[in-house]
């Protein structure tokens, strides 16, 4: 043994690990099998490991299958992965062997050797085996799955949703307050017929709201644990009661309602879940990536553009342009929906490339689920603070606009015409006059008529303008 290391054996002989280290040969074995990407396990996986292992401790005491003693430091150890006391402890490349062995075994032997020290042993005394004990009743094939479950729908429930809820109530908040600025509607990027600022942002947060509920729509099928599964889903060398009492047990520690599999076949040889759940992320990114761009248009200029809003002055926009400002929040919102893009390419490939009874991209699937989870969550916040909250409605300018509008034509359809309204237009658009000079010049419509056919405020609700002109 080589200084500053102890030695370790698993099934194939010895290992040297680090001293200090509370994994063993396993976890030690796939550090050196893969130096890929130096990437790791975060938090929310580390936590569903530990959520996992003291579940399941829990139920093989309960059932006897576990000594007493022996099971109340495995508890004490998993709830120190839980807490996040070992988070370091986690080493194991997300590229490794895609039923995820490698990262169970790390699980299993970091909790083995902190329940060692519970009971007055070193690291490495095997008092506690990381697979007779830590793993009993279950396999890779199931632990990491219903970790993957566990993870994602913590993250959804409790980080994703509230951030979208946030972002949805600070979209609420500008609807209210801009719903009497009328504005220029936009179709194809042309003036249209006139909207009020408010209503554009009254369709903004209900796309969000569409995708608070798309998020929660995922959820039954994440609540579904293959735990009890072991291999290959026939439950080998497992307790007829463990999945029911596992899941129970998940429920109590998390404050989430589990359930076992409706098939253990499904959920260890499949992982539709996660894809599903994904593809909701996807969603949402894509209509925060559409709010965003739509802001990004609406703040430009703000001289030589369109300039409706006033972007807020998060930072300088240039380093060569003195008193430039560019919407960088809104610019961060759309790189984060590439990312998740890319993202979800890799997670429906995965989520597809399950080969007869187990799925083999399990790691690379959760880890950037919850990659998603964790940067649409967080961008969500960061979007409705630093950006939708702080900007203005620059009205003087939008009314200047919507004075000037082509559009406005269209309400004078019911009252003259589709062809003679056109003509208005094509005089208008060839004199640089507003529709109203027109309308009024060519005898259409007396100034009084003209006021309420060309009230801009009354173009947009629903009605015939013509009627009582």
């Amino acid at each position: 043994m080589s200084e500053g290391h102890r030695t370790e054996r698993d099934s194939l002989g010895a290992m040297e690990v680090p001293a200090d280290a509370y994994w063993g040969a396993q976890t030690q074995r796939a550090v050196e099998n893969f130096p890929i990407s130096g990437a790791t396990f975060g938090r929310r996986f580390i936590r569903a490991l530990g959520v996992v292992k003291l579940a399941a401790v829990r139920t093989n005491v309960a059932l006897g299958l576990v000594d007493a003693e022996l099971g109340a430091a495995i508890e004490t150890a998993a709830e120190c992965v839980i807490a996040g006391e070992l988070d370091d402890q986690f080493v194991v490349d997300i590229f490794q062997t895609g039923s995820g062995t490698s990262s169970n075994m790390n699980a299993n032997e970091v909790i083995a050797n902190r329940a060692a020290e519970e009971l007055g042993a070193s690291r490495g005394e095997r008092v506690v085996h990381p697979n007779d004990h830590v793993n009993f009743g279950q396999s890779s094939n199931d632990v990491i799955p219903t970790a993957m479950h566990i993870a994602v729908r913590e993250a959804v429930v409790r980080d994703v949703i509230p951030a979208l809820s946030h972002l949805q109530e600070a979209l609420e908040s500008r609807a209210a307050e801009f719903d009497d600025v009328v504005k220029t509607g936009r179709t194809h990027l042309q003036d249209a017929t006139p909207i009020t600022l408010g209503q554009e942002f009254t369709g903004y947060a209900t796309q969000i709201g569409h995708g608070i509920d798309r998020m929660a729509a995922t959820e039954p099928r994440l609540a579904e644990l293959a735990l009890g599964g072991t291999a290959v889903g026939t439950g080998l060398n497992t307790h007829p009661e463990f999945p029911r009492r596992t899941a129970e047990a998940i429920t109590d520690i998390t404050g989430l309602e589990f359930s076992p599999a409706t098939s253990h076949f499904e959920a260890m040889a499949a992982h539709d879940a996660m894809a599903e759940v994904h593809g909701a992320i996807r969603t949402v990114a894509g209509s925060m990536h559409k709010i965003a761009n739509d802001l990004r248009l609406l703040a430009s200029g703000p001289r030589n553009g369109m300039g409706e809003i006033d972007q807020p002055e998060n930072q300088p926009g240039s380093s060569i342009m003195p008193g430039k400002i560019n919407p960088v929040v809104a610019e961060a919102v759309n790189q984060v929906h590439a990312a998740i893009i890319g993202n979800d390419v890799t997670v429906a490939t995965g989520a597809a490339g399950g080969q007869l009874e187990l799925n083999l991209y399990k790691p690379i699937i959760a880890h950037r689920t919850l990659e998603s989870c964790r940067l649409l969550g967080q961008s969500a916040g960061v979007f409705a603070d630093r950006f939708i909250v702080p900007l203005a409605a620059d009205t003087e300018h939008i009314a200047a606009q919507v004075e000037q509008s082509m559009a406005l034509a269209t309400a004078l359809n019911p009252t003259i015409g589709y062809d003679a309204a056109a003509a208005v237009a094509k005089e208008a658009t060839e004199s640089g006059k507003s529709i109203r000079e027109v309308a009024i010049e060519q005898g259409h419509l007396t100034p009084e008529q003209a006021e309420t056919v060309l009230d801009p405020r009354r173009m947009t609700e629903r009605g015939i303008l013509g009627d009582d002109a």
